[in-house]
C-alpha cells in the first residue's frame, strides 16, 4: 500500500501557516481545525517547517518570550521529515515511530501535496487487515476466494 492511497482516501487539503504568524494565530488555527500540526509555508507550496502541539508545549515550558506574541518561526521544526506519494505505508509507519513524529507532509516535485498523520496510517492498516480477514473468512466458509 502506498501513501497515494492514503491521500486519495483522506484528501490533499493541508492547513498551513506563515512563519511570521504569531503563536496566538497558530493556536487559533489548531483549535479551529482540531488538528495537531500545521505545515509552515511562506509561499509557492514550499515546506519551510512544521509546528505541532508538542513544539508549543516545549516552548511554553521554556518561558522565554511573551508566548502569544512569539512568531511561529521561533518554535517550528525546520528539519522536516517528509514523504512522497509512492512511499510504502508500512515503511512510513516505522519511520514515524523511530523519529517520534506524528505528521508528515507529502511532497511531490518539491511542492506540498498533502499531509499524513500516524492516525491516517493506523486507519489504513486496520482497513487492510479487515479486508484480509474478510477474504480469509470467505475462503474458509466457501472454500474459495470471494469475488472482488
Amino acid at each position: 500500500m502506498r501513501i497515494s492511497d492514503v491521500v486519495r482516501r483522506k484528501g490533499d487539503a493541508v492547513v498551513t501557516i506563515r512563519s511570521d504568524a504569531s503563536l496566538a494565530e497558530l493556536l487559533d488555527l489548531l483549535a479551529e481545525h482540531r488538528i495537531g500540526a500545521v505545515v509552515v509555508s511562506d509561499g509557492e507550496g514550499r515546506v519551510d517547517g512544521i509546528v505541532s502541539e508538542r513544539d508549543v508545549v516545549l516552548h511554553l515550558r521554556g518561558g522565554a518570550a511573551p508566548p502569544l506574541e512569539e512568531r511561529v518561526a521561533a518554535i517550528m521544526t525546520t528539519e522536516v521529515t517528509t514523504c512522497g506519494l509512492e512511499d510504502d505505508v508500512e515503511a512510513l509507519a516505522r519511520t514515524m515511530t523511530e523519529r517520534r513524529v506524528r505528521h508528515l507532509p507529502v511532497v511531490v516535485d518539491g511542492r506540498l501535496a498533502g499531509i499524513v498523520s500516524i492516525g491516517d496510517i493506523v486507519k489504513q492498516r486496520l482497513d487492510e487487515l479487515q479486508d484480509e480477514r474478510d477474504q480469509l473468512v470467505d475462503y474458509v466458509q466457501q472454500g474459495r476466494p470471494a469475488p472482488r
